[in-house]
């Protein structure tokens, strides 16, 4: 690619199953401007769901992502979309079987073409996967976009995403093929650090650290330092954990619905280090009436005097707005 075509926004699509589940994973990611769910591949103009789903029409359910070329690279879409599917099963993904749901890389330029297939080899060499690796690589065609119920299906329909997803298999099997390094947290962290922030565990109420904090400062996430919630925010809810009517910047955090321990609950996490941070819940105080319920072994308290030195001075002005 030229100069002049890396300064240009770029499409790259992947199909790898269910679109639900392909699109909040590259949503995240920085120099990504726009994800959409749709249909490619088949030889029906204007194809439905209903089509696209009992195979008449050859379609498969995919992903179409315009990306910034010089914030993210095409090899490392490439990479993140190998981690979401099972490169081994030729007829379908996790739970969705048929035609529809295979694994495909369209590509859109010949530059696409070389890095799909380069990437294609090296993780059949790399022995992560004991099957052929079958995934198809493919000329992008004419992309259908998909009914507007499904743009964006994990944020406009949580807890029924959260259901899909977690009857699909597909977070096991990803768990289990693509294992994160955790070596040096477990050395950095405490041993109940690492179980709330690593194993989404929970500490004992009223035996941690911060529930009854009352210095002025920040908290910041133990594990990357990124801020998280401020003192000015905190409040006594009488539940045995610290608690906060709100993050310093909701974009600090992230939510997703959390159907473990036969509850249903929303989670938050940290959006950098995705740690496991608690549970917000709608009986707290305040115009929004919220309760982020935050486990103390998730942060660390930066207090008011010691922020500038530590690097967190421009969030000073906090104290200022009370």
């Amino acid at each position: 690619m030229n100069d002049l075509e890396r300064r240009e926004v770029q499409l790259a699509t992947f199909a790898g199953g269910c679109f639900w589940c392909m699109v909040s994973p590259f949503d995240e990611m920085e120099g990504i401007h726009q994800v959409v769910s749709g249909y490619t591949g088949g030889h029906e103009p204007n194809p439905t769901y209903k089509q696209v789903k009992v195979g008449t029409s050859g379609h498969v359910e995919a992903v179409q992502i315009t990306y910034d070329p010089v914030k993210v690279s095409y090899t490392k879409l490439l990479d993140l979309y190998w981690q979401q599917i099972d490169p081994t099963d030729a007829v379908g993904q996790f739970s969705d079987r048929g035609t529809a749901y295979q694994s495909v890389i369209f590509y859109h330029n010949e530059h696409q073409k070389s890095e799909a297939e380069k990437s294609k080899v090296q993780l059949a060499e790399c022995g992560r996967f004991q099957k052929p690796i079958i995934t198809a690589i493919r000329k992008a065609g004419t992309f259908y976009k998909a009914e507007e119920y499904h743009q964006d299906f994990y944020k406009k329909n949580a807890f029924r995403y959260a259901l899909y997803r977690q009857g699909s298999g597909r977070d096991s099997f990803l768990k289990e093929h693509w294992p994160k390094d955790k070596s040096e947290l477990k050395e950095r962290l405490s041993a109940m650090q690492y179980f709330v922030t690593q194993e989404n565990g929970t500490e004992p109420p009223f035996e941690n650290q911060y529930w009854d904090n009352k210095q002025e400062g920040i908290y910041v996430d133990i594990v990357s330092g990124e801020p998280l919630f401020s003192s000015s925010n905190q409040f006594d809810s009488g539940c045995g954990w610290p608690s906060f009517t709100k993050p310093i910047l909701s974009g600090y955090v992230k939510e997703s619905v959390d159907l473990s321990h036969r509850m249903t609950r929303t989670e938050v996490r940290s959006k950098e280090a995705d740690s496991h941070l608690g549970h917000v819940f709608e009986d707290g105080p305040g115009p929004k009436g919220l309760r982020y319920c935050i486990n103390s072994a998730a942060l660390r308290f930066i207090r008011k005097e010691n922020m500038e030195e530590e690097g967190y001075g421009d969030l000073l002005l906090l104290f200022h707005l009370k």
